[in-house]
């Protein structure tokens, strides 16, 4: 088993989405701006979440937003 698929039960927090403006990569299609998701794992420069797709990915920080309680 990989990693990754260790992180679909993880439920460390809950960020939303700010924007999908990216420079060089096509987010749209798998962040909707301001929907929330429940991050499953995060580094100092990307944060995991369960995308449109239904699997992980990992996105840079600054598209989203902390809306943990």
């Amino acid at each position: 088993m990989m990693l990754h698929e260790t992180w679909q039960n993880n439920n460390l927090k809950t960020v939303q989405v700010k924007h999908t403006n990216a420079k060089k990569y096509k987010v749209n299609d798998m962040l909707t701006e301001g929907k929330t998701y429940t991050v499953v794992n995060e580094t100092e420069e990307y944060i995991f979440v369960k995308d449109n797709s239904g699997k992980v990915g990992g996105y840079y920080k600054t598209y989203f937003e902390d809306v943990t309680g």
